[in-house]
């Protein structure tokens, strides 16, 4: 991600959504309250099939060494691992799809705002662009299980401005674990609706990557938290 965050929305969200695309060494302020998760949507979640997903990727619980606060979430673009961290040793850990090359970055950011089933505006240049390869795009897209941004979108902002990239779902399953987008960070719908009941808007997001913007952080994945997994907790 040697983009810088200051590119232009448009085009980059349209890379976003276009494009279906072990750890190292990462504070905030606030204390951590998980979110309660709401049942409200019981809606066209778009369901995964198994198999499409390699294991690695799937939801876990993991024992997570690092200096940063409960709640922060860490994204290791590199492994293509998302992490939210719930306490000492303690977090949970999505597998992720990222940037192609070209496209990766990195840097601190926080979730400036949430959407459910969010909707899709493609720009002006990217519908000509499409149109000259014979794919025709709608000028608005409603929110469904075949929308680029899937079930949930968390737009990332930095001093205030919106970055253009986002964490959100995905209808292609597939491109987990791959760098196949433009910047933007995809989850499978049911992790992204997981991730979006607990975290709230003013969460910090560290986003480790190409160009090491995000500073000096430290985290250790240390594998999956038996104990958890088995007993919860």
């Amino acid at each position: 991600m040697r983009a810088a965050l200051s590119v232009v929305a448009t085009g980059v969200v349209a890379a976003c959504l276009l494009a279906a695309s072990n750890a190292a060494a990462f504070t905030a302020s606030t204390p951590y309250t998980a979110a309660p998760a709401t049942r409200g949507d019981v809606v066209r979640v778009a369901v995964e099939p198994q198999g499409q997903v390699k294991p690695q990727f799937q939801r876990r619980m993991v024992r997570l060494a690092t200096n940063e606060a409960p709640g922060t979430v860490i994204i290791d673009t590199n492994n293509k691992y998302l992490y939210l961290v719930e306490g000492s040793n303690r977090a949970r850990r999505y597998g992720i799809g990222v940037g192609r090359d070209g496209f990766g970055w990195s840097g601190v950011v926080k979730v400036g705002r949430k959407a459910e089933w969010p909707g899709w505006t493609p720009p002006p240049e990217m519908i000509v662009r499409e149109a000259k390869k014979g794919h025709k795009l709608p000028p608005f897209q409603e929110g469904g299980e075949d929308n680029p941004l899937g079930a949930r979108a968390m737009y990332l902002y930095r001093n205030g401005n919106d970055t253009a990239f986002r964490i959100h779902g995905t209808n292609q399953p597939w491109s987990i674990g791959l760098n196949m987008s433009s910047g933007c960070i995809r989850m499978m719908n049911k992790d992204v609706i997981d991730l979006y009941e607990r975290v709230p808007v003013g969460t910090k997001v560290i986003v480790v990557g190409p160009g090491n913007k995000q500073g000096e952080v430290s985290y250790q994945d240390r594998g999956v938290d038996v104990l958890r997994t088995l007993f919860g907790g």
